[in-house]
Formats: C-alpha cells, sequence, structure tokens
C-alpha cells in the first residue's frame, strides 16, 4: 500500500495555527523564560492575500554566513549557511510546508511511502529541465544524490545510515529502500540531497553551478555578492524577480539596520536577542523559528581531557544556570532552559533537563578531585561580545563550586570550528545543534551518535545510539515523544553537553515582499516571490 505523504505524513501542528507561548518566569533550569514580550512560532506579520503577483524588481538578502561555495558537498545546506542561495539555483525535491510542518513536493510531483515507512517513491515533474536543458530524469537526481553522499559531507553519513538502495525503474520513477522506518526521511530531500546538481555542473573538470532552480548564477564575488537571474524555462515558469541578490553582513544589528535604510530587503537574524526583539516590534514580515539545543556548554569527552570523567561533565551542567547564561549573554531576552526540546515544539513530552544545584555540582567535583582530578579546565572562546559573555559567565560560576577555569580566546569562529570539529583541541566551548522539528533524529544524532562526524565532544554511549534509533524508528506522535523523552532522560544521566537553552531564528522581509516560502531549516524559497508597492 502506498501513501501519498501531505495525507498521511505526521502533521507538525504547532508550525502555524497551535504555536506555543513562551511565558516569563522565575529563574529555572527547566523553565524557558524571558524579559521579552512572549513570541510565537511561524509565519509574522504575512498578508493572508496580498494581491495579484506582478514581475520585476530585485530582493536583497543579508546571509548569515555567506557560502565560500555554491556546492551542496562543499557547503552545508542550511538556512544559516547557504541553503538559500544553493536552494534558488539547485531547487529542492521537496519543501516543509511553514504552516502545517508537512512535507509538500516542489520539484518533485510527488511522494509516497508505503505502510511502515521503509520505502519511499518519488515521482518528478514531466519536462523539469536543468539550466542547461538537459533533462531531470530519474538517472540524473540519482546520480546528484550519489555525488553527494560519495563526497561525505554535510548529513552524508546520515544517508548512508539510512538508505540501503536507490532505484529508477522509469525516468520519472525514484525509489528509496531504507535500512529501517524512517517517517522523516522526506526531510532528506529538502536539504543537501534533495538539491539537484546536474551532471554537466563538472564538465571539463572544474565545478559551475548548473542546477533545476528556479534561478541561474550570473556573479559569484566571494565575500562581496551573489547575483542570480530567472530562469525563463523553470519548470513552474519564469519567476517573478528580475534579480535575487545575496550580501555578506556583520551580524543581526547590522542586519536589521541594513533592512531599515533600504540596503536589503530580507535577512537572517539570528541568536541577537535584541535584534530579534526589535525587528519584530517594527512590524516587519517573516518566519520566527525557536530551535532547541541553540545554546550549549559543549564538553570535550574525550581521553585525557577534564571531560573524559563523567562526574566532571555532571559537575559542570548543575553548576551552571542557564539563566544566567541568558542574562549576561543575551541581556536576559533568551530562552534559558537546561531541555533539549523547547515548549514550542510539537515535540516536547515535559521531560526535564538538568536543574541547577551548585551544591550537588561541588559535591561531584569533590568526587573527581578526591580521584586526582586538579579542577584545570580551558575555555575556548571569541571575543564576540555574547560569546565573550557566556565564557565569563561560566567561568565565574565554575569556579565559585571549586573549578580553575581559565579562558583562551580564538581570533575568529573559523578559528573556532577548526579547533573543535579538525583539531579536536578544546575543553569546553559555546556551541549549537539547531533542534530540528521537522525531523529531531537529525541534530540528536548528529551531536549525540557514537558515529556521527558532527559529534565535536567524542561522546559515545552504546545506550544512547539505542534510543537515537527509537526516535528515528518511532512513526507516531507518542512514539517519537516518548523516545525523545528517553533521550532526555539518558542525557541528563551521561551529560553530552550542558544545555542553556533555546534560540531565536527570525527571517525577516520587508512587507511589500510576497510569496516567500520558509522550508526545512529555515531555508527560504524564491521561486513564487514577488514584490508589491
Amino acid at each position: 500500500m502506498k501513501n501519498t505523504w501531505h495525507r498521511s505524513g505526521l502533521r507538525l501542528a504547532a508550525f502555524g495555527a497551535a504555536a506555543a507561548l513562551l511565558v516569563g518566569g522565575c529563574a529555572s533550569a527547566n523553565s524557558e523564560s524571558s524579559d521579552s514580550a512572549a513570541a510565537t512560532t511561524g509565519l509574522v506579520n504575512v498578508a493572508s492575500d496580498a494581491g495579484t503577483a506582478v514581475r520585476g524588481g530585485t530582493v536583497t538578502f543579508g546571509s548569515y554566513s555567506f557560502p565560500n561555495a555554491l556546492d551542496p558537498t562543499k557547503t552545508q545546506a542550511a538556512g544559516s549557511n547557504g541553503g538559500t542561495e544553493m536552494a534558488a539555483i539547485y531547487d529542492t525535491l521537496i519543501r516543509t510546508d511553514p504552516e502545517t510542518g508537512e512535507f509538500e513536493p516542489q520539484l518533485a510531483e510527488s511522494l509516497e511511502h508505503n505502510a511502515d515507512y521503509t520505502e519511499f517513491t518519488l515521482k518528478l515533474r514531466d519536462g523539469a529541465t536543468f539550466s542547461d536543458g538537459t533533462p531531470v530524469d530519474a538517472e540524473a537526481v540519482k546520480w546528484s544524490i550519489d555525488r553527494f553522499v560519495a563526497a561525505g559531507a554535510d548529513i552524508a553519513q546520515v544517508w548512508v545510515n539510512s538508505v540501503a538502495s536507490i532505484a529508477t525503474p522509469d525516468a520519472e520513477t525514484v525509489t528509496f529502500t531504507l535500512t529501517g522506518p524512517w517517517d522523516r526521511f522526506p526531510v532528506m530531500l529538502a536539504l543537501g540531497p534533495g538539491m539537484v546538481v546536474s551532471e554537466t555542473s563538472q564538465a571539463g573538470g572544474q565545478f559551475t553551478p548548473i542546477g533545476a532552480g528556479p534561478f541561474t548564477l550570473s556573479r559569484f564575488a566571494p565575500n562581496e555578492e551573489i547575483i542570480l537571474t530567472p530562469r525563463e524555462d523553470y519548470w513552474n515558469g519564469r519567476p517573478n524577480l528580475d534579480k535575487l541578490r545575496f550580501v555578506p553582513t556583520n551580524g543581526a544589528r547590522g542586519q536589521l539596520e541594513s533592512l531599515q535604510s533600504g540596503q536589503l530587503n530580507a535577512a537572517y537574524l539570528l541568536r541577537d536577542e535584541a535584534s530579534i526583539r526589535d525587528a519584530l516590534a517594527a512590524n516587519y514580515s517573516g518566519y520566527l523559528d525557536i530551535q532547541g539545543l541553540g545554546s550549549l556548554g559543549m564538553i570535550n569527552t574525550r581521553e585525557g581531557r577534564p571531560g573524559a570523567d563523567v562526574r566532571v561533565r555532571q559537575a559542570i551542567a548543575y553548576g551552571v544556570d542557564p539563566e544566567a547564561i541568558n542574562n549576561r549573554a543575551n541581556d536576559g531576552l533568551g530562552i534559558a532552559s537546561s531541555t533539549i526540546v523547547p515548549e514550542t515544539s510539537v515535540w516536547n513530552s515535559g521531560a526535564e533537563g538538568v536543574p541547577f544545584d551548585p551544591e550537588k555540582a561541588k559535591q561531584l567535583l569533590d568526587e573527581a578531585k578526591a580521584d586526582g582530578y586538579d579542577g584545570k579546565l580551558t575555555y575556548l572562546a571569541t571575543s564576540e561580545k555574547t560569546n565573550e559573555a557566556a565564557a565569563l559567565t561560566t567561568q565565574a560560576s565554575l569556579n565559585s563550586i571549586g573549578f580553575d577555569v581559565r579562558i583562551d580566546y580564538v581570533n575568529s569562529v573559523s578559528d573556532l570550528v577548526r579547533k573543535m570539529y579538525a583539531e579536536h583541541d578544546f575543553d569546553m566551548t559555546r556551541g549549537a545543534f539547531a533542534f530540528m522539528d521537522e525531523a529531531p533524529y537529525l541534530r540528536l544524532y548528529g551531536g549525540l551518535g557514537s558515529d556521527s562526524r558532527n559529534n565535536a565532544a567524542g561522546y559515545a554511549d552504546p545506550q544512547m545510539d539505542t534510543l537515537l534509533a527509537a526516535v528515528k524508528s518511532a512513526t507516531t506522535a507518542d512514539a517519537k515523544k516518548d523516545a525523545i523523552a528517553q533521550v532526555q532522560a539518558r542525557a541528563n544521566e551521561t551529560v553530552p553537553y550542558a544545555v542553556w537553552g533555546a534560540s531565536k531564528v527570525f527571517t525577516a522581509w520587508d512587507n511589500n515582499v510576497h510569496g516567500v516560502k520558509r522550508s526545512a531549516d529555515n531555508i527560504i524559497l524564491f521561486d513564487e516571490t514577488w514584490v508589491g508597492q
């Protein structure tokens, strides 16, 4: 039996009409609080009927992290890091609906699954072509996905672990047979694997961005701008915009000021709570997302590091108050919580995280010291304001219970990433994994899976691996919520990282910009966007 995804797929109602409120409250590690106005996830200040679309105009988008390459095997396909830019060139086979959270066809015609979610059948649109005129057929899609997986980047490892085979029974059909049940598998086709790159992109031995998306690349000047122009032969007709432009930006405050001055028409604002508050107060249109695991104390658990001792990790988790981090780093405007899943998420079951308990923290630290630990800990930080504030707060909190914390500063985020993910040269730092409601397994596995390449802390726990597999294979909402609650309980015991709170993402655009579509992980699609008066 086959089921069309958008009819029988799991609804994520919290994305839209049933979005929850963040309610302020007293300081507590297990309560989500904010001194800012109550926030609601979903579309913000977007007209339900904007009128008839018109052709013409330019949208200039302020990128959060400007991509160095427009290749899904080189750049992570996320809203914060090149996903929106690449989706405009390559499209995505599937997208998520911002109001229901359901998966919907984008470049694909349809996606069906069998009863136990172990096989998915993708139908392609008749007549869809790449920008070079070659057909987007089943073999082309398979070639693009195989290329992505072979490169081993981004979520390729999840694909290898999840997909047993890809079949192309005819030119318009691609069948994915999974290694086990995974109801949220379609999210993979809304991210890097679903960005379809033409085989001709590698002609001549040098990569050229040739995709099936609504725009083609006119100019790519690294660290300066990306200019895209509309395709006349796009499967859904020529996009309305005459030009789509992406530019690098310097933080959320600068993005907001550029929106206000008219230099930008849209921007991706991340983790700057004051700027997001001000953008919402200014009534910009957009999409507000609240992501769990948005503020973490990353602890290196590898042999020879202080965090190899679970008691040290537990002492850190009990010894730092998420509310103190929020007050110092976010001026009290953020979301302080030690839970993996925020209250706004459809997957929130009420499972609690590690409470702030400095006395218990001191007891655990004393036990570790009795076995030879000297209490020394190095915290890696950048000098960026919020990062430094979190570092200083952590240092003061942990020193007060008996740690001896030294802060080492690096020159840039790139240096921090290199030390974390390539060299593993850190004891502790601040990080994030951005829990995705569209597919909770993805980022849980990324930070907790023993064999995950994104697991910078080196955390490995066979029991946690089993629990993560249960999150993936659960095919009902209740079963998945229960599995995630068990992950929370195991994380409380083994402390893979200290959870300090969720983070807000506001993708903002001018009120006269219409037809913007938000997809998985805050990737924005501009194929139907138009600019009004």
